[in-house]
Protein backbone atom coordinates (compact mmCIF):
# COMPACT_ATOMS: atom_id res chain seq x y z
CA UNK A 1 0.00 0.00 0.00
CA UNK A 2 1.66 3.46 -1.26
CA UNK A 3 0.62 6.04 1.29
CA UNK A 4 1.61 9.85 0.90
CA UNK A 5 1.73 12.01 4.26
CA UNK A 6 0.55 15.51 4.17
CA UNK A 7 1.63 17.01 7.97
CA UNK A 8 3.82 19.93 9.76
CA UNK A 9 3.90 20.29 12.87
CA UNK A 10 5.20 17.55 15.88
CA UNK A 11 1.98 16.22 16.50
CA UNK A 12 2.03 14.69 13.22
CA UNK A 13 5.69 13.33 13.49
CA UNK A 14 4.90 10.76 15.52
CA UNK A 15 2.29 9.02 13.30
CA UNK A 16 4.91 9.82 10.69
CA UNK A 17 7.53 7.56 12.13
CA UNK A 18 5.29 5.30 13.57
CA UNK A 19 3.82 4.60 9.80
CA UNK A 20 7.31 4.79 9.03
CA UNK A 21 8.79 2.06 11.82
CA UNK A 22 5.74 -0.29 10.95
CA UNK A 23 7.37 -0.69 7.53
CA UNK A 24 4.66 0.97 4.95
CA UNK A 25 5.69 2.39 1.70
CA UNK A 26 5.71 6.44 2.08
CA UNK A 27 6.02 7.59 -1.33
CA UNK A 28 6.08 11.07 -0.37
CA UNK A 29 5.60 13.58 2.61
CA UNK A 30 3.71 16.92 2.02
CA UNK A 31 4.66 19.93 4.47
CA UNK A 32 4.47 23.26 4.62
CA UNK A 33 7.20 25.44 3.01
CA UNK A 34 10.26 26.73 4.87
CA UNK A 35 9.51 30.06 6.57
CA UNK A 36 11.68 32.72 8.05
CA UNK A 37 11.57 32.74 11.83
CA UNK A 38 13.52 33.89 14.87
CA UNK A 39 15.34 36.62 15.59
CA UNK A 40 17.63 36.38 12.60
CA UNK A 41 14.52 35.37 11.13
CA UNK A 42 16.59 32.13 9.51
CA UNK A 43 14.60 29.67 7.40
CA UNK A 44 13.07 27.02 9.46
CA UNK A 45 12.09 23.59 8.13
CA UNK A 46 8.53 22.16 9.77
CA UNK A 47 9.23 19.12 11.93
CA UNK A 48 7.62 17.00 9.86
CA UNK A 49 10.09 17.72 7.02
CA UNK A 50 12.94 17.46 9.17
CA UNK A 51 12.29 13.67 9.96
CA UNK A 52 11.25 13.03 6.38
CA UNK A 53 15.29 14.11 5.67
CA UNK A 54 16.49 11.83 8.07
CA UNK A 55 14.35 8.98 6.70
CA UNK A 56 14.93 10.02 2.87
CA UNK A 57 11.96 10.30 2.41
CA UNK A 58 10.31 12.14 -0.78
CA UNK A 59 9.57 16.02 0.07
CA UNK A 60 7.12 18.21 -1.43
CA UNK A 61 6.12 21.56 -0.03
CA UNK A 62 3.77 23.62 -2.68
CA UNK A 63 2.89 26.89 -1.79
CA UNK A 64 -0.72 26.16 -3.50
CA UNK A 65 -2.23 22.94 -3.63
CA UNK A 66 -3.83 23.31 -6.23
CA UNK A 67 -0.58 24.59 -8.07
CA UNK A 68 -0.90 22.24 -11.78
CA UNK A 69 3.02 21.14 -11.53
CA UNK A 70 2.02 19.87 -7.55
CA UNK A 71 -0.89 17.76 -8.65
CA UNK A 72 1.18 16.29 -11.34
CA UNK A 73 3.76 15.01 -8.81
CA UNK A 74 1.72 13.84 -6.47
CA UNK A 75 -0.49 11.69 -9.11
CA UNK A 76 2.82 10.31 -10.73
CA UNK A 77 3.60 9.12 -6.74
CA UNK A 78 0.73 6.72 -7.21
CA UNK A 79 -0.74 6.89 -3.86
CA UNK A 80 -3.57 4.27 -3.24
CA UNK A 81 -3.71 6.45 0.08
CA UNK A 82 -3.09 9.13 1.70
CA UNK A 83 -2.78 9.98 5.45
CA UNK A 84 -3.11 13.81 6.56
CA UNK A 85 -2.55 15.25 10.38
CA UNK A 86 -2.46 18.79 11.03
CA UNK A 87 -1.82 19.95 7.90
CA UNK A 88 -4.20 22.83 5.85
CA UNK A 89 -7.68 22.02 4.13
CA UNK A 90 -7.39 20.62 0.96
CA UNK A 91 -9.10 20.62 -1.90
CA UNK A 92 -11.04 17.86 -3.20
CA UNK A 93 -8.60 17.68 -6.24
CA UNK A 94 -6.39 16.83 -3.54
CA UNK A 95 -8.13 14.61 -0.94
CA UNK A 96 -10.07 12.60 -3.41
CA UNK A 97 -6.82 11.34 -5.60
CA UNK A 98 -6.17 7.87 -4.19
CA UNK A 99 -8.34 5.30 -4.90
CA UNK A 100 -8.59 4.34 -0.78
CA UNK A 101 -9.28 7.53 0.06
CA UNK A 102 -7.54 10.19 2.50
CA UNK A 103 -7.70 9.76 6.17
CA UNK A 104 -7.39 12.82 8.87
CA UNK A 105 -6.19 12.21 12.86
CA UNK A 106 -8.23 14.72 14.76
CA UNK A 107 -7.30 15.33 18.47
CA UNK A 108 -11.37 14.70 19.59
CA UNK A 109 -13.45 12.08 20.29
CA UNK A 110 -15.48 13.06 17.34
CA UNK A 111 -18.06 14.78 16.51
CA UNK A 112 -17.46 16.99 19.48
CA UNK A 113 -14.82 19.39 19.35
CA UNK A 114 -14.73 19.89 15.50
CA UNK A 115 -12.41 22.69 14.85
CA UNK A 116 -8.69 24.10 14.60
CA UNK A 117 -8.48 23.84 18.19
CA UNK A 118 -9.29 20.47 20.01
CA UNK A 119 -7.31 20.46 22.55
CA UNK A 120 -7.62 23.99 24.08
CA UNK A 121 -11.28 23.78 24.13
CA UNK A 122 -11.79 20.42 25.94
CA UNK A 123 -9.63 22.17 28.35
CA UNK A 124 -11.41 25.10 28.93
CA UNK A 125 -15.04 23.32 28.84
CA UNK A 126 -13.76 21.25 31.78
CA UNK A 127 -14.22 17.96 30.06
CA UNK A 128 -13.01 14.55 31.63
CA UNK A 129 -11.61 13.33 28.92
CA UNK A 130 -10.36 13.39 25.46
CA UNK A 131 -9.26 11.06 22.77
CA UNK A 132 -8.14 10.90 19.15
CA UNK A 133 -10.45 9.90 16.22
CA UNK A 134 -9.44 9.10 12.57
CA UNK A 135 -11.68 9.48 9.77
CA UNK A 136 -12.20 9.43 5.69
CA UNK A 137 -12.22 13.43 4.89
CA UNK A 138 -14.93 15.06 2.61
CA UNK A 139 -16.27 17.99 2.25
CA UNK A 140 -17.32 19.25 5.78
CA UNK A 141 -14.35 19.69 7.25
CA UNK A 142 -13.92 17.16 10.61
CA UNK A 143 -17.46 15.19 9.23
CA UNK A 144 -16.36 12.61 7.55
CA UNK A 145 -17.07 9.03 8.35
CA UNK A 146 -15.11 7.60 11.67
CA UNK A 147 -12.54 4.90 11.32
CA UNK A 148 -11.34 4.49 14.95
CA UNK A 149 -11.08 6.08 18.33
CA UNK A 150 -9.37 5.87 21.51
CA UNK A 151 -10.11 7.81 24.38
CA UNK A 152 -8.65 9.35 27.90
CA UNK A 153 -8.91 10.93 30.64
CA UNK A 154 -8.08 14.40 31.29
CA UNK A 155 -6.72 15.25 35.01
CA UNK A 156 -7.91 17.68 37.17
CA UNK A 157 -4.52 19.42 36.38
CA UNK A 158 -3.87 18.52 32.83
CA UNK A 159 -2.74 21.34 30.61
CA UNK A 160 -2.71 21.66 27.03
CA UNK A 161 0.45 20.92 26.49
CA UNK A 162 0.59 17.13 28.53
CA UNK A 163 -2.54 16.47 26.69
CA UNK A 164 -1.11 17.31 23.35
CA UNK A 165 2.15 15.18 24.10
CA UNK A 166 -0.58 11.72 25.22
CA UNK A 167 -2.79 12.37 22.25
CA UNK A 168 0.06 12.46 20.11
CA UNK A 169 1.73 9.41 21.23
CA UNK A 170 -1.86 7.87 21.24
CA UNK A 171 -2.63 9.22 18.20
CA UNK A 172 0.01 7.09 16.35
CA UNK A 173 -1.12 4.06 17.50
CA UNK A 174 -4.60 4.60 16.37
CA UNK A 175 -3.29 5.97 12.97
CA UNK A 176 -1.57 2.53 12.87
CA UNK A 177 -4.55 0.42 14.13
CA UNK A 178 -6.53 2.62 11.01
CA UNK A 179 -4.19 1.25 8.33
CA UNK A 180 -4.56 -2.25 9.30
CA UNK A 181 -8.28 -2.03 9.00
CA UNK A 182 -8.14 -0.56 5.74
CA UNK A 183 -5.22 -3.13 4.50
CA UNK A 184 -7.84 -6.07 5.45
CA UNK A 185 -10.31 -4.20 3.38
CA UNK A 186 -12.35 -2.73 5.81
CA UNK A 187 -12.70 1.06 4.09
CA UNK A 188 -16.15 1.94 5.06
CA UNK A 189 -16.17 4.36 8.13
CA UNK A 190 -19.48 5.24 10.67
CA UNK A 191 -21.24 8.11 9.91
CA UNK A 192 -20.51 10.49 12.77
CA UNK A 193 -24.03 12.33 12.83
CA UNK A 194 -24.53 16.02 14.07
CA UNK A 195 -25.42 15.91 17.20
CA UNK A 196 -22.64 17.42 19.53
CA UNK A 197 -23.08 21.73 20.33
CA UNK A 198 -18.99 21.44 21.41
CA UNK A 199 -16.75 23.15 19.18
CA UNK A 200 -13.50 23.92 18.54
CA UNK A 201 -13.00 27.09 17.10
CA UNK A 202 -9.40 28.64 16.48
CA UNK A 203 -7.97 30.41 19.34
CA UNK A 204 -8.00 33.95 19.21
CA UNK A 205 -6.14 36.86 21.66
CA UNK A 206 -9.70 37.47 22.69
CA UNK A 207 -9.95 34.13 23.69
CA UNK A 208 -7.16 34.13 26.17
CA UNK A 209 -8.72 37.50 28.42
CA UNK A 210 -9.17 36.28 31.74
CA UNK A 211 -12.58 37.63 33.10
CA UNK A 212 -12.44 37.65 36.50
CA UNK A 213 -16.27 37.83 37.21
CA UNK A 214 -16.24 33.95 36.47
CA UNK A 215 -15.92 31.31 38.64
CA UNK A 216 -12.45 30.32 40.18
CA UNK A 217 -12.86 26.66 38.36
CA UNK A 218 -13.50 28.09 35.00
CA UNK A 219 -10.67 30.69 35.23
CA UNK A 220 -8.13 27.75 36.07
CA UNK A 221 -9.51 25.64 33.12
CA UNK A 222 -9.02 28.89 31.08
CA UNK A 223 -5.14 28.82 32.26
CA UNK A 224 -4.84 24.75 32.28
CA UNK A 225 -6.44 25.16 28.31
CA UNK A 226 -3.81 27.61 27.16
CA UNK A 227 -0.68 26.61 28.67
CA UNK A 228 1.81 26.76 27.62
CA UNK A 229 0.65 28.50 24.24
CA UNK A 230 -0.74 30.59 23.26
CA UNK A 231 -1.01 31.25 27.17
CA UNK A 232 -3.98 32.93 29.00
CA UNK A 233 -3.46 36.88 29.87
CA UNK A 234 -4.57 39.49 32.14
CA UNK A 235 -4.30 43.11 32.92
CA UNK A 236 -1.92 44.34 36.03
CA UNK A 237 -1.36 48.03 36.78
CA UNK A 238 -1.67 48.89 33.16
CA UNK A 239 0.64 45.85 31.76
CA UNK A 240 -0.30 42.77 30.21
CA UNK A 241 0.82 39.33 32.19
CA UNK A 242 0.61 35.98 30.81
CA UNK A 243 -0.79 33.62 33.72
CA UNK A 244 0.09 29.88 33.22
CA UNK A 245 -0.38 28.56 36.28
CA UNK A 246 -2.33 29.19 39.00
CA UNK A 247 -4.22 27.58 41.93
CA UNK A 248 -7.63 28.53 43.15
CA UNK A 249 -8.70 29.75 47.48
CA UNK A 250 -12.39 29.32 47.57
CA UNK A 251 -14.22 32.08 49.51
CA UNK A 252 -17.68 32.15 50.54
CA UNK A 253 -19.90 35.33 50.39
CA UNK A 254 -16.68 37.30 48.58
CA UNK A 255 -16.87 40.52 49.38
CA UNK A 256 -13.54 41.69 46.68
CA UNK A 257 -13.93 43.92 43.46
CA UNK A 258 -13.89 41.03 41.12
CA UNK A 259 -10.02 41.56 39.60
CA UNK A 260 -8.54 43.27 42.15
CA UNK A 261 -5.02 42.26 43.41
CA UNK A 262 -4.08 41.24 46.67
CA UNK A 263 -0.28 40.35 47.67
CA UNK A 264 2.03 40.45 50.83
CA UNK A 265 4.78 41.39 48.48
CA UNK A 266 6.59 38.59 49.11
CA UNK A 267 4.85 34.69 48.38
CA UNK A 268 1.75 35.45 47.39
CA UNK A 269 0.22 37.34 44.66
CA UNK A 270 -3.50 36.76 44.07
CA UNK A 271 -6.48 38.14 41.96
CA UNK A 272 -10.06 37.99 43.27
CA UNK A 273 -13.07 36.22 41.41
CA UNK A 274 -16.27 35.06 41.68
CA UNK A 275 -15.86 33.04 44.46
CA UNK A 276 -13.03 33.61 45.67
CA UNK A 277 -8.99 34.37 45.06
CA UNK A 278 -6.69 32.84 41.75
CA UNK A 279 -3.47 32.35 43.40
CA UNK A 280 -1.27 33.23 40.32
CA UNK A 281 2.22 30.74 40.46
CA UNK A 282 3.90 31.47 37.10
CA UNK A 283 3.73 34.34 35.34
CA UNK A 284 5.23 36.73 32.46
CA UNK A 285 5.00 40.03 32.94
CA UNK A 286 4.86 42.10 29.38
CA UNK A 287 8.65 42.61 27.54
CA UNK A 288 9.81 40.34 31.13
CA UNK A 289 10.66 36.71 31.17
CA UNK A 290 8.19 33.81 32.54
CA UNK A 291 8.86 33.15 36.08
CA UNK A 292 7.56 31.99 39.42
CA UNK A 293 5.86 34.12 41.61
CA UNK A 294 8.28 35.01 44.51
CA UNK A 295 10.94 35.65 41.57
CA UNK A 296 8.46 38.01 40.02
CA UNK A 297 7.65 39.49 43.42
CA UNK A 298 11.40 40.16 44.37
CA UNK A 299 11.75 42.17 41.26
CA UNK A 300 8.79 43.53 40.82
CA UNK A 301 6.66 45.70 43.78
CA UNK A 302 2.58 46.25 42.94
CA UNK A 303 1.31 48.99 43.91
CA UNK A 304 -1.58 46.84 45.99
Amino acid sequence: MKIVFLGTPDFAVASLRAIVEAGYNVVGVITAPDKPAGRGMHMQQSAVKKYALEKGLHIMQPEKLRNPEFLAELKSLKADLQVVIAFRMLPEVVWNMPPLGTINLHASLLPDYRGAAPINWAIINGETKSGVSTFFLKHEIDTGDILHKAECPIEPTTNAGELHDTLMELGAKVMLESLHKIEQGNTKGIPQGNDSSKIAPKIFKEHCLIQWNKTGQSILNLIRGMNPYPASHTVFEGKQMKVFTARFEPIENQQQVFGSAHTDHKTYLKIACLDGFILLLDVQLESKKRMDIETFLRGYKPNS
